[in-house]
């Protein structure tokens, strides 16, 4: 980008306000990365408009001297996503934060992309109202960032990722046109656009707008946690609850290590002695949720809990869930580096890869904790290492791809709500063949014909593929996509 650079500042200098163009290294270092901290790139220059027509101002410019760009959020995503390019800009659409609408009459609320995800239900809670999808990190993540991973959290088993509740969203393409796709009503002649984009991760387009399904606050919502003496057996209780009937709202699960880790931090009241805990949120009306703890409690004792407990009230009921949701920060306080997987499997084969997964740890000599949606079998094994000891971060990036190799033997696949970002491009290799890559490949095409929009990330070109296949044959090591140019 050396020889446009010049021309590449003059023009953004010439659409946007002074503090929304970012060139110096002081004010380019913060966006070096994003919650994939491992691997840091400076950008080349960062923008960070204002309104929707400061942002189509700047993909124009860049469409226009072929410079490509990488959209971001909040920073928050787990895999890499928004991880920069020296050639590039990097779109930051954080100061897109307003709550356009909250539409009672429709249940839906309008949003930009800014807009952080725990912000949202609290503002719809006056309504009687929420947002249900709250990824872990909801007290910062963006709806915007939510819609490019398709991101899930605890209430995912019950209500959907996602996917399940946008209704409609504006998107820029790489020439800066605006697009409308879905809306407020429940359908759309034509393709479903709208799904191909939840979880596209800035490949297709950049969202700017979006309406979202807003549910009705339940009359009552109240947590079991129960401690087993063995893994298997909390798997095993999973499974149980679902083929009764239940949906829970929430199904967690945690393992002794991110039990302990959660308990030092949190104070939540888990079991440290457990070798495993579940826990169990049912929600409704007063009856039906009376009805099933009973059952649920029941089938856990049955099942071999060593101990059971109801959530008292609702004070109690959220230092459960704030436990399992600060275990990721928990964890950092146990270990100078973690690194946070995310696969998913079929739950019946969950007693077997927890076990697997004990015995890679053992194998590489490095500790994993496990925290998972146990419901939807989505798993997040966290990998705790110290990058400053030699060949510490190459070893645990081994073991996380053996992981997540797992995933797909087993019947799963390599993300449930990270995306793929840069992480998992090797692992794409795996779980797909030459023709569905291709067919990926089309479909970007279409929306993004000169590549422009975050090249390198999500999916794999089919000659890094077969360099894989070449190296996975004789035990090499390909040099990681955050370390090069697709």
């Amino acid at each position: 980008m050396t020889s446009i650079y010049p021309a590449l500042i003059a023009a953004l200098r010439a659409e946007l306000p002074e503090d929304a163009l970012l060139t110096s290294p002081e004010s380019l270092r913060p966006y070096e990365c994003d919650g994939l901290s491992a691997y840091r790139r400076m950008p080349g220059v960062v923008c960070l408009p204002h309104t929707v027509s400061q942002a189509q101002a700047v993909l124009r410019i860049c469409h226009r001297l072929r410079v490509p760009v990488v959209p971001r959020g909040a920073g928050t995503g787990l895999s890499g996503g928004a991880l920069p390019l020296t050639d590039g800009v990097l779109l930051g659409l954080a100061r897109l934060n307003q709550i356009l609408d909250i539409d009672v009459r429709n249940r839906c609320a309008v949003v930009q992309p800014g807009v952080r995800n725990l912000a949202l239900s609290e503002a719809a809670r006056p309504y009687g109202f929420y947002y249900a999808p709250d990824p872990s990190s909801q007290i910062a993540c963006t709806i915007g960032g939510n819609v490019a991973e398709n991101s899930g959290g605890v209430h995912c088993l019950k209500y959907g990722l996602t996917v399940h509740n946008v209704l409609g969203v504006k998107i820029l393409t790489p020439e800066g046109e605006l697009l409308e796709i879905g809306g407020k009503a429940l359908d759309a002649p034509g393709y479903d656009l709208l799904a191909v984009l939840c979880g596209s991760e800035g490949l297709l387009g950049v969202v700017v707008e979006i309406t979202v399904r807003l549910l009705p606050l339940p009359e009552r919502a109240q947590v079991v946690l129960a401690a087993f003496d063995d893994v298997a057996r909390a798997g095993e209780a999973v499974g149980r609850i679902l083929s009764a009937g239940i949906i829970p709202a929430g199904m967690e699960m945690m393992d002794n290590l991110a039990i302990r880790a959660a308990e030092d931090f949190v104070h939540a009241g888990y079991p440290v002695d457990a070798a495993a805990i579940l826990l169990v949120e049912l929600d409704g009306e007063n009856r039906e949720v009376s009805e099933q703890i009973f059952q649920v409690r029941q089938m856990l004792l049955d099942l071999g809990a060593t101990e059971v407990h109801t959530a008292r009230d609702e004070a109690e009921r959220l230092l459960f869930w704030k436990g399992r949701k600060n275990a990721f920060p928990a964890i950092g306080r146990m270990s100078p580096d973690y690194y946070c997987m995310d696969g998913t499997i079929p739950r019946r084969r969950l007693p077997e890869v927890l076990t697997r997964i004990a015995q890679l740890s053992e194998e590489y000599g490095l500790p994993v904790a496990n925290v998972f949606h146990a419901g939807d079998g989505n798993l997040h094994p966290l990998i705790l290492y110290d990058a400053n000891r030699p060949g510490e971060l190459a070893r645990t990036e081994a073991l996380g791809g053996r992981i997540l190799e797992l995933c797909i033997e087993v019947g799963g696949t390599i993300t449930g709500e990270h995306g793929v970002g840069i992480e998992k491009i090797e692992q794409m290799c795996v779980q797909f063949g030459g023709p569905e890559l291709a067919q990926f490949h089309a479909l970007r095409a279409a929306f993004d014909p000169e590549g422009l929009l975050n090249p390198g990330k999500a999916v794999p070109t089919l000659h890094r593929c077969a360099e894989f296949g070449r190296m996975h044959v004789h035990g090499g090591q390909l040099p990681h996509p955050a370390l090069e140019r697709f």
